[in-house]
């Protein structure tokens, strides 16, 4: 995707105003750490500052302009999804990236999309959004992030592993529905880390 540097600020104003000031400072950290992580695994940094300003664009929205959203754009709804319409946020905010924000490479869409749960066989790309919403600097109380922090850095599958088990486990115990493709990106990414040891 080309992309002049005063795209990126125009996206960054834009979320200025379309997020809450916490929800905005969260996405800069993300955006922050996205673009650090791009460099350690020789990504394209400005679609990792792009992913990570956009990786939360929907999450403002209240629930039923997300599933109006959905409807209206034909994109599907799970079960659970339909129980807890936030979770539709990475659905809603890779269709607004396209349609709004006129983002066109599908690696940065499906940064997006998979942020929450991850899913079998992600880019890289789609690996820096996925760690970097964990461990940007703003985040406090997750855990093991001490150490996940530094491991993102070093191996970027052992984090990813590491936050999918600690987020399973965190959803178990709190009686949270889990999206199965949040544990089947587990069990695919355990199995990867296996063969390569």
């Amino acid at each position: 995707m080309k992309m002049k540097d005063n795209n990126l600020k125009k996206v960054r104003k834009a979320m200025a105003k379309a997020l809450d000031s916490k929800r905005y400072e969260h996405t800069l950290g993300v955006a922050y750490t996205a673009a650090a992580l791009a460099m350690c695994y020789d990504e394209s940094v400005k679609n990792a500052q792009l992913a990570g300003l956009l990786h939360d664009c929907a999450k403002c929205l209240s629930d039923e302009k997300r599933l109006s959203i959905c409807r209206k754009h034909n994109i599907s709804i799970n079960e659970i999804e339909r129980r807890n319409p936030f979770l539709l946020h990475a659905k809603v905010g890779s269709f607004l990236a396209m349609d709004e924000y006129h983002v066109t490479d599908p690696d940065v869409v499906n940064a997006i999309l998979n942020h929450t749960t991850g899913r079998p066989g992600m880019s890289t790309l789609e690996k820096i959004i996925f760690v970097s919403d964990y461990i940007e600097p703003g985040r406090k109380q997750a855990p093991n992030l001490k150490e996940i922090r530094k491991l993102a850095f070093v191996d970027l599958d052992e984090a990813l592993v590491k936050i999918l088990g600690d987020t399973l486990a965190y959803l178990q115990e709190g009686g949270g529905e889990t999206d199965p493709m949040t544990q089947k990106t587990y069990d695919y990414y355990c199995r990867e880390l296996g063969r390569k040891k």
